[in-house]
């Protein structure tokens, strides 16, 4: 098939389970160009020095007209270019990491060991479970809630939000269903109103948590509403949907690998290099779409004009042979392993070291369960996004 069916392809959900072989049909081009007139770029060492290469921009509005998209009412710093994105993640980043909150993250070690072991004790008994809705997503969402300072028991209402925002990320430009893009943008809106609603409760009254740290930030160059409200939802969204593929892609991973999985077993200390190895075998986010060049670039021997849309697969980097040795195996104890799992740059993920010990509780903790398990749907059914792929349910059967 042409290369410039790859986007449309990728973005089949028939494709879903196994997108692997078209991104290396991306590899052997290394760009693309595709049929809406955006680029695809899947090689590791390209898309590495795009993520650091400040002519690629993050910002939308530097578009071509002809590839215009609506300005989201409240953007949050991932979609704005240094000095702004350096300005706004400052200033997310003070009340969650370092120089300013440097203990704040590893000091939540013992509260997520302590919920991980609630969920698990709640599986005690039964014989078949959903490793997505019985431990990786109220993991990560009751952690998140925790963080912000949402209230536990409003998961359902901001769970329907996040589905919506998620599914309404297409990559097909001009594609006939428009009721997700219209779905997603009115759940942006509501989840951002509610958000705003809890922040001003907590002004004057703040508690331990982001949003009572954030509105009550007594610097003048504090966030706006508007910054605070993108910031906010950003960090609820990213804060949980992404460990969800993580965690439930890895249980996957070492189902399918009892090789690796018995090694697990054996040496638990290996669990910080199997997550490492899961981000790059099997990343929670597959694409970055929102890139645009603010100069003709010269990519793997291509130019891609200004202005034009341009798509990193992460993933395909990820499975590089020209960066990875095997590329296509997973293993456990690869040492060499500079993945693309939370991108790389200025834009680095910025949950990552929270995600990191998540999973690494999780997995630690399911490992007893694993050595027992067997997989009940393989391929399992995937949620729609190609962009943060991962399976929607992950049935298990356990054995006594």
């Amino acid at each position: 098939m042409a290369v410039d069916t790859l986007l449309a392809r990728i973005n089949d959900y028939a494709n879903r389970p196994d997108p692997y072989p078209l991104y290396a049909e991306l590899r052997e081009v290394g760009v693309a160009r595709q049929t809406d007139g955006s680029y695809l770029v899947g090689g590791y060492y390209d898309i590495t020095a795009l993520l650091h290469d400040p002519r690629l921009s993050s910002d939308r509005r530097n578009r071509s007209p002809e590839f215009a998209t609506p300005p989201l009412r409240q953007p949050s710093f991932i979609q704005f270019d240094d000095p702004e994105h350096h300005r706004l993640r400052a200033l997310a980043t003070r009340p969650f990491g370092p120089p300013h909150s440097p203990g704040r993250v590893d000091g939540m070690r013992g509260e997520i060991t302590e919920i991980t072991e609630q969920l698990i004790t709640a599986l005690h008994g039964r014989t078949r479970i959903d490793i997505v809705d019985d431990l990786a997503y109220p993991l990560p969402v009751t952690v998140i809630c925790r963080l912000l300072g949402v209230p536990r028991e409003d998961e359902p209402v901001f769970h329907a939000w996040t589905t919506a925002i998620i599914e309404g990320i297409d990559l097909t430009p001009g594609a006939a269903d428009k009721e997700r893009e219209r779905a997603a943008e009115q759940a942006r809106e509501e989840m951002g109103r509610y958000l705003m609603d809890l922040a001003e409760q907590r002004r004057g009254r703040p508690g331990d948590d982001l949003l009572s740290a954030f509105v009550n930030d007594p610097d003048p160059a504090a966030l706006t509403r508007d910054e605070l409200e993108g910031t906010a939802v950003l960090l609820l969204i990213a804060g949980h949907e992404t460990t969800v593929n993580l965690i439930t892609n890895g249980v996957l991973t070492l189902l399918r690998h009892p090789d690796q999985l018995d090694l697990l077993r054996r040496e638990p200390a290996l669990l910080p290099s199997a997550v490492e190895e899961l981000l790059r075998y099997e990343p929670p986010v597959h694409l970055l779409p929102q890139r645009t060049p603010l100069a003709d670039l010269k990519v793997a021997g291509t130019t891609i004009p200004q202005g034009v849309p341009v798509i990193l697969a992460l993933a395909s980097g990820n499975r590089d042979p020209k960066r990875f040795r095997d590329p296509d195996r997973f293993d456990l104890t690869r040492t060499d392993n500079q993945h693309l799992g939370f991108g790389s740059g200025v834009h680095i993920c910025y949950g990552a070291p929270l995600a990191r010990i998540e999973a690494q509780i999780a997995l630690g903790a399911l490992l007893p369960l694993l050595g027992t398990a067997t997989l009940l749907d393989d391929p399992p059914p995937y949620r729609y996004s190609a962009v943060l792929r991962g399976p929607r349910h992950l049935p298990v059967e356990l054995s006594a």
